[in-house]
Protein backbone atom coordinates (compact mmCIF):
# COMPACT_ATOMS: atom_id res chain seq x y z
CA UNK A 1 0.00 0.00 0.00
CA UNK A 2 1.33 3.64 -0.82
CA UNK A 3 -0.02 6.51 0.39
CA UNK A 4 0.56 9.91 -0.63
CA UNK A 5 0.15 12.76 1.94
CA UNK A 6 1.19 15.80 -0.43
CA UNK A 7 -1.18 15.96 -3.26
CA UNK A 8 -2.78 19.09 -5.07
CA UNK A 9 -5.86 19.85 -6.33
CA UNK A 10 -8.09 23.10 -7.52
CA UNK A 11 -11.00 21.93 -7.31
CA UNK A 12 -14.37 22.74 -9.86
CA UNK A 13 -16.25 24.74 -7.44
CA UNK A 14 -13.62 26.87 -7.03
CA UNK A 15 -12.53 27.46 -10.72
CA UNK A 16 -16.07 28.37 -11.45
CA UNK A 17 -16.22 30.96 -8.97
CA UNK A 18 -12.86 32.82 -10.25
CA UNK A 19 -14.30 32.18 -13.65
CA UNK A 20 -18.15 34.08 -12.43
CA UNK A 21 -15.97 36.35 -10.38
CA UNK A 22 -11.93 36.94 -10.98
CA UNK A 23 -12.08 40.22 -9.26
CA UNK A 24 -13.50 38.88 -5.87
CA UNK A 25 -10.80 35.82 -5.77
CA UNK A 26 -7.81 37.87 -7.14
CA UNK A 27 -6.54 35.95 -9.57
CA UNK A 28 -8.16 34.28 -13.37
CA UNK A 29 -8.66 31.39 -15.37
CA UNK A 30 -8.28 31.38 -19.05
CA UNK A 31 -7.85 29.85 -22.14
CA UNK A 32 -5.12 29.75 -24.43
CA UNK A 33 -4.05 27.55 -27.86
CA UNK A 34 -6.56 25.06 -26.37
CA UNK A 35 -4.99 25.11 -23.02
CA UNK A 36 -6.31 26.03 -19.54
CA UNK A 37 -4.28 28.32 -17.21
CA UNK A 38 -4.59 29.97 -13.79
CA UNK A 39 -2.65 32.71 -12.64
CA UNK A 40 0.35 31.90 -9.85
CA UNK A 41 1.40 35.23 -8.07
CA UNK A 42 1.34 36.60 -11.95
CA UNK A 43 2.91 33.86 -13.53
CA UNK A 44 0.82 31.56 -16.07
CA UNK A 45 0.39 27.76 -14.65
CA UNK A 46 -1.05 25.15 -16.67
CA UNK A 47 -4.27 23.40 -15.13
CA UNK A 48 -3.91 19.97 -16.34
CA UNK A 49 -7.05 17.85 -15.86
CA UNK A 50 -5.15 16.14 -12.60
CA UNK A 51 -6.25 19.26 -10.81
CA UNK A 52 -9.62 19.36 -11.02
CA UNK A 53 -10.94 15.87 -12.26
CA UNK A 54 -11.04 13.27 -9.58
CA UNK A 55 -11.15 10.46 -12.64
CA UNK A 56 -7.37 12.05 -14.24
CA UNK A 57 -5.86 12.04 -10.87
CA UNK A 58 -6.90 8.56 -9.74
CA UNK A 59 -5.44 7.61 -13.32
CA UNK A 60 -1.77 9.34 -12.52
CA UNK A 61 -1.87 7.60 -9.66
CA UNK A 62 -2.89 4.22 -11.30
CA UNK A 63 0.35 5.17 -13.47
CA UNK A 64 2.80 5.52 -10.74
CA UNK A 65 1.29 2.96 -8.18
CA UNK A 66 0.33 5.16 -5.74
CA UNK A 67 -2.93 3.42 -3.98
CA UNK A 68 -4.06 6.66 -1.53
CA UNK A 69 -3.89 10.01 -1.96
CA UNK A 70 -4.41 12.84 0.64
CA UNK A 71 -5.37 15.79 -1.75
CA UNK A 72 -5.15 19.31 -0.57
CA UNK A 73 -5.23 22.58 -2.24
CA UNK A 74 -2.37 23.95 -4.43
CA UNK A 75 -0.58 26.80 -2.89
CA UNK A 76 -1.93 29.64 -5.45
CA UNK A 77 -5.29 29.40 -4.43
CA UNK A 78 -4.90 29.27 -0.11
CA UNK A 79 -6.63 33.17 -0.48
CA UNK A 80 -5.39 34.50 2.60
CA UNK A 81 -4.17 37.84 0.93
CA UNK A 82 -8.63 38.23 0.44
CA UNK A 83 -11.27 39.87 2.73
CA UNK A 84 -12.53 37.37 5.48
CA UNK A 85 -15.80 36.89 4.08
CA UNK A 86 -14.06 36.38 0.74
CA UNK A 87 -11.52 33.65 2.24
CA UNK A 88 -14.39 32.12 3.94
CA UNK A 89 -16.06 31.61 1.22
CA UNK A 90 -12.84 30.61 -0.89
CA UNK A 91 -12.35 27.45 2.24
CA UNK A 92 -15.88 26.63 1.99
CA UNK A 93 -15.48 25.98 -2.18
CA UNK A 94 -12.39 24.63 -1.96
CA UNK A 95 -13.52 21.60 0.84
CA UNK A 96 -16.56 20.98 -0.41
CA UNK A 97 -14.92 20.56 -3.69
CA UNK A 98 -12.63 18.32 -2.60
CA UNK A 99 -14.85 16.72 -0.90
CA UNK A 100 -16.63 15.73 -4.09
CA UNK A 101 -13.30 14.83 -5.90
CA UNK A 102 -13.42 12.40 -2.64
CA UNK A 103 -16.85 10.67 -2.77
CA UNK A 104 -16.16 10.35 -6.49
CA UNK A 105 -13.13 7.54 -5.57
CA UNK A 106 -13.79 6.86 -1.28
CA UNK A 107 -11.44 4.42 -1.92
CA UNK A 108 -8.35 6.64 -3.10
CA UNK A 109 -8.98 9.54 -2.20
CA UNK A 110 -8.57 11.62 1.46
CA UNK A 111 -9.10 15.45 1.70
CA UNK A 112 -7.19 17.90 3.80
CA UNK A 113 -9.56 20.50 4.84
CA UNK A 114 -8.33 24.48 3.55
CA UNK A 115 -8.95 27.32 6.23
CA UNK A 116 -9.63 31.31 5.77
CA UNK A 117 -6.13 31.73 8.43
CA UNK A 118 -6.46 35.70 7.90
CA UNK A 119 -9.85 35.22 10.38
CA UNK A 120 -9.01 32.51 13.38
CA UNK A 121 -12.57 32.64 14.39
CA UNK A 122 -13.95 31.94 10.87
CA UNK A 123 -11.05 28.85 10.17
CA UNK A 124 -12.08 27.70 13.67
CA UNK A 125 -16.09 27.04 12.73
CA UNK A 126 -14.87 25.90 8.82
CA UNK A 127 -12.51 23.45 10.53
CA UNK A 128 -15.27 21.82 12.70
CA UNK A 129 -17.66 22.17 9.97
CA UNK A 130 -15.83 19.90 7.26
CA UNK A 131 -15.00 17.65 10.52
CA UNK A 132 -18.53 16.99 10.58
CA UNK A 133 -19.61 17.09 7.27
CA UNK A 134 -16.89 15.72 5.54
CA UNK A 135 -15.04 13.82 8.01
CA UNK A 136 -11.95 14.97 7.03
CA UNK A 137 -8.84 13.81 9.12
CA UNK A 138 -6.15 16.48 8.23
CA UNK A 139 -5.89 20.36 6.89
CA UNK A 140 -3.37 22.13 5.08
CA UNK A 141 -2.10 25.78 6.15
CA UNK A 142 0.56 27.59 4.81
CA UNK A 143 3.88 28.16 6.73
CA UNK A 144 3.12 31.57 7.32
CA UNK A 145 -0.18 33.94 6.76
CA UNK A 146 0.44 36.96 4.56
CA UNK A 147 3.72 37.78 6.45
CA UNK A 148 3.05 36.44 10.09
CA UNK A 149 4.41 32.83 11.53
CA UNK A 150 2.26 30.36 11.97
CA UNK A 151 3.45 30.23 15.97
CA UNK A 152 2.00 33.52 15.84
CA UNK A 153 -0.84 33.91 18.96
CA UNK A 154 -3.38 35.06 16.09
CA UNK A 155 -3.04 31.46 15.62
CA UNK A 156 -2.90 29.39 18.71
CA UNK A 157 -6.30 28.93 19.07
CA UNK A 158 -6.88 27.09 15.33
CA UNK A 159 -3.86 25.56 16.09
CA UNK A 160 -5.48 24.09 19.53
CA UNK A 161 -8.83 23.54 17.78
CA UNK A 162 -7.09 21.18 15.57
CA UNK A 163 -5.29 19.68 18.18
CA UNK A 164 -8.46 18.79 20.14
CA UNK A 165 -10.49 17.19 16.51
CA UNK A 166 -7.57 14.79 16.52
CA UNK A 167 -6.56 16.81 12.80
CA UNK A 168 -2.51 16.61 11.26
CA UNK A 169 -1.47 19.93 10.14
CA UNK A 170 -0.15 19.48 6.54
CA UNK A 171 2.22 22.90 6.41
CA UNK A 172 3.29 23.70 2.79
CA UNK A 173 4.97 26.80 1.98
CA UNK A 174 3.39 29.55 -0.87
CA UNK A 175 5.84 32.32 -0.55
CA UNK A 176 9.33 33.16 0.66
CA UNK A 177 9.41 35.48 3.76
CA UNK A 178 12.73 36.08 3.31
CA UNK A 179 13.58 38.94 0.52
CA UNK A 180 16.72 39.23 -1.12
CA UNK A 181 18.13 37.58 -4.23
CA UNK A 182 15.15 35.30 -4.23
CA UNK A 183 13.77 36.75 -7.69
CA UNK A 184 16.20 34.69 -9.85
CA UNK A 185 16.34 31.10 -10.95
CA UNK A 186 13.16 30.22 -9.83
CA UNK A 187 15.41 30.88 -5.91
CA UNK A 188 12.21 31.45 -4.34
CA UNK A 189 10.86 28.02 -4.73
CA UNK A 190 14.22 26.27 -4.35
CA UNK A 191 15.48 28.08 -1.63
CA UNK A 192 12.73 30.45 -0.69
CA UNK A 193 10.29 27.07 -0.21
CA UNK A 194 12.50 24.85 2.41
CA UNK A 195 13.55 28.30 4.29
CA UNK A 196 10.09 29.19 5.08
CA UNK A 197 9.06 25.50 6.48
CA UNK A 198 12.51 25.88 8.42
CA UNK A 199 11.65 28.93 9.83
CA UNK A 200 7.88 28.22 10.46
CA UNK A 201 10.02 24.99 12.48
CA UNK A 202 12.08 27.50 14.84
CA UNK A 203 8.97 29.91 15.30
CA UNK A 204 6.69 26.52 16.47
CA UNK A 205 9.72 25.39 18.70
CA UNK A 206 10.99 28.59 20.38
CA UNK A 207 7.40 30.18 20.83
CA UNK A 208 6.75 27.51 22.90
CA UNK A 209 3.57 26.76 20.64
CA UNK A 210 4.57 22.97 20.36
CA UNK A 211 4.94 22.69 24.62
CA UNK A 212 1.44 24.16 24.46
CA UNK A 213 -0.15 22.08 22.08
CA UNK A 214 1.71 18.37 22.85
CA UNK A 215 -0.54 16.20 20.81
CA UNK A 216 -0.47 18.16 18.07
CA UNK A 217 0.83 16.60 14.79
CA UNK A 218 2.17 18.66 11.89
CA UNK A 219 3.22 16.98 8.69
CA UNK A 220 6.22 19.33 6.91
CA UNK A 221 6.68 19.31 3.01
CA UNK A 222 9.84 18.88 0.94
CA UNK A 223 11.52 16.99 3.58
CA UNK A 224 11.04 19.48 6.30
CA UNK A 225 13.20 22.51 4.17
CA UNK A 226 16.93 22.43 6.01
CA UNK A 227 15.18 21.59 9.16
CA UNK A 228 16.86 17.93 9.60
CA UNK A 229 19.92 19.27 8.63
CA UNK A 230 20.33 22.07 11.00
CA UNK A 231 18.61 20.80 13.96
CA UNK A 232 22.03 20.54 15.65
CA UNK A 233 22.62 24.26 15.43
CA UNK A 234 18.88 24.57 16.99
CA UNK A 235 19.82 22.32 19.93
CA UNK A 236 23.31 23.98 20.27
CA UNK A 237 21.64 27.48 20.36
CA UNK A 238 19.26 26.91 22.84
CA UNK A 239 21.66 25.18 25.03
CA UNK A 240 24.06 28.51 25.03
CA UNK A 241 22.12 31.55 23.86
CA UNK A 242 19.49 33.39 25.75
CA UNK A 243 17.05 34.36 23.29
CA UNK A 244 15.23 31.09 22.20
CA UNK A 245 15.00 30.42 25.89
CA UNK A 246 13.02 33.24 25.96
CA UNK A 247 9.28 31.15 26.35
CA UNK A 248 11.00 28.71 28.26
CA UNK A 249 10.09 26.23 25.21
CA UNK A 250 11.89 22.87 25.53
CA UNK A 251 14.80 21.77 23.54
CA UNK A 252 14.60 21.43 19.87
CA UNK A 253 16.28 17.97 20.33
CA UNK A 254 12.89 16.93 21.75
CA UNK A 255 10.80 18.84 19.79
CA UNK A 256 11.75 17.43 16.43
CA UNK A 257 9.89 14.10 16.57
CA UNK A 258 6.68 16.42 17.17
CA UNK A 259 6.98 16.61 13.24
CA UNK A 260 6.39 14.46 10.09
CA UNK A 261 8.03 14.73 6.97
CA UNK A 262 7.43 13.80 3.61
CA UNK A 263 10.58 12.36 1.63
CA UNK A 264 10.20 14.47 -1.61
CA UNK A 265 13.81 15.61 -1.28
CA UNK A 266 14.65 15.01 -4.80
CA UNK A 267 18.18 13.26 -3.76
CA UNK A 268 18.33 9.17 -2.46
CA UNK A 269 20.81 10.42 0.01
CA UNK A 270 19.16 13.34 1.43
CA UNK A 271 15.95 11.06 2.25
CA UNK A 272 18.24 8.40 3.56
CA UNK A 273 19.40 10.90 6.27
CA UNK A 274 16.49 12.13 7.05
CA UNK A 275 15.21 8.78 7.66
CA UNK A 276 18.11 8.27 9.70
CA UNK A 277 17.81 11.46 11.53
CA UNK A 278 13.57 11.70 12.48
CA UNK A 279 12.90 7.55 12.05
CA UNK A 280 10.73 5.98 9.37
CA UNK A 281 8.10 6.80 11.63
CA UNK A 282 8.00 10.10 11.13
CA UNK A 283 8.34 10.23 7.12
CA UNK A 284 5.69 9.65 4.45
CA UNK A 285 5.34 9.59 0.54
CA UNK A 286 5.14 13.30 -0.70
CA UNK A 287 4.99 13.88 -4.78
CA UNK A 288 3.57 17.83 -5.07
CA UNK A 289 1.29 16.18 -8.05
CA UNK A 290 0.66 17.73 -10.39
CA UNK A 291 3.01 20.40 -10.05
CA UNK A 292 6.30 20.16 -11.97
CA UNK A 293 8.20 20.17 -8.81
CA UNK A 294 7.21 16.59 -7.75
CA UNK A 295 8.98 13.60 -9.48
CA UNK A 296 8.25 12.05 -12.11
CA UNK A 297 8.29 8.35 -10.60
CA UNK A 298 7.87 8.45 -6.97
CA UNK A 299 8.00 5.04 -6.00
CA UNK A 300 10.97 4.64 -7.89
CA UNK A 301 12.39 7.04 -6.04
CA UNK A 302 11.92 5.58 -2.88
CA UNK A 303 13.56 2.31 -3.90
CA UNK A 304 16.45 4.58 -4.60
CA UNK A 305 17.66 5.30 -0.84
CA UNK A 306 20.32 3.44 0.07
CA UNK A 307 19.80 0.70 2.65
CA UNK A 308 15.88 1.48 2.79
CA UNK A 309 15.01 -2.11 4.64
CA UNK A 310 11.22 -3.76 4.58
CA UNK A 311 10.34 -2.37 7.72
CA UNK A 312 11.51 1.13 6.55
CA UNK A 313 9.76 1.15 3.59
CA UNK A 314 6.44 0.10 4.69
CA UNK A 315 6.78 2.89 7.33
CA UNK A 316 7.22 5.17 4.80
CA UNK A 317 5.29 4.15 2.39
CA UNK A 318 1.97 3.19 4.24
CA UNK A 319 1.96 2.96 8.50
CA UNK A 320 3.20 6.31 9.20
CA UNK A 321 0.40 8.45 6.82
CA UNK A 322 -2.13 5.66 8.04
CA UNK A 323 -1.26 6.92 11.44
CA UNK A 324 -1.88 10.44 10.62
CA UNK A 325 -4.82 9.69 8.67
CA UNK A 326 -6.43 7.49 11.94
CA UNK A 327 -7.04 4.89 9.46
Amino acid sequence: MNIDLHNHVVPPTVLDAIRKNPERFHTSVYEKDGKTYFDVHGNPAELKPEFFNADAKVAWMDSVGMDIAGISVGPPIYFYNLSPDAGLEAAKLANDGIAQMVAAHPKRLRGLAHLPMQDPDAAITELERVVKEHKFKGIEMGTSIEGLPLADQKFRKVLKTAEQLGCFIFTHPYQCLAKGWMDQYYLSNFIGFPLDTTMMVAHLMFSGALDECPNLKILLAHGGGFVPYQIGRFVHGHKVRNEPKVNNASSPRDLLRRFYFDALTHDPMAARHLINRVGADRVVIGTDHPFDMGPDRPIEDLDKIPGLTAAEREQVCSLTARVLLRE
